[in-house]
């Protein structure tokens, strides 16, 4: 191995070591047996199995690699940023200046072309334009709505969050896969006659 290879390695061993931080981060949403709420490696695990699963419902020509990727990634950032709960307004406020940061912080541990493979994919996720950030994007709204409501709805009971509020968080949903759609929209009624869930 020549020194530049070395270096190269070391910068990639530097980076895997720094992001076992993330298994420190805790999310809001809890686990489906309400146990615990689950931190934001679980959370990037998961979103990678569903993309892996549910791929047949979006378009067949979408990288499904560069989904995987772009979910895995995508959270790196709230390292230094931290987990901010999707209905806190006042959080919300400096979320992205606070995650842009950290992103040129974190992706920047790689070696030059990696770092802008990862950086470049964090904000096409942001960006929500492309098949792939779409897709991504999906995957992450709709992981905590199912554990919300598996949970019998105990984050939205705690913080009182109503039935608008969530159709009005993930409307994405609704442009996505005529499946998914249907199941976002059939769970949430289910959720609010069943009480996890408030109407406005």
């Amino acid at each position: 191995m020549n020194k530049q290879q070395e270096n190269r390695l070391e910068k990639q061993i530097e980076f895997i070591l720094e992001i076992d931080k993330i298994k420190s981060i805790i999310r809001q949403t809890y686990l489906a047996d309400g146990t615990r709420k689950e931190n934001d490696a679980e959370h990037s695990w998961h979103l990678a199995i569903m993309a892996i699963i549910l791929g047949e419902y979006f378009d067949k020509n979408i990288n499904l690699l560069k989904v995987i990727k772009m979910v895995l990634m995508h959270d790196l950032v709230e390292i230094d940023a931290g987990d901010t709960f999707c209905y806190d307004k006042k959080a919300n406020e400096d979320k992205y200046s606070r995650e842009q940061k950290a992103a040129e912080r974190i992706y920047h541990i790689l070696p030059n072309n990696q770092a802008q493979e990862y950086k470049s994919l964090w904000y096409e996720f942001e960006e929500g334009k492309s098949k792939e950030a779409i897709f991504a994007n999906i995957l992450d709204r709709l992981q905590p709505i199912m554990l919300n409501f598996e949970t019998e709805g105990k984050l939205w009971i705690e913080n009182n969050i109503t039935k608008n509020q969530v159709l009005k968080r993930n409307e994405k949903m609704l442009s996505g896969p005529k499946e998914i759609a249907n199941y976002f929209v059939t769970l949430l009624n289910l959720a609010v006659k069943l009480g996890y869930l408030k109407e406005d």
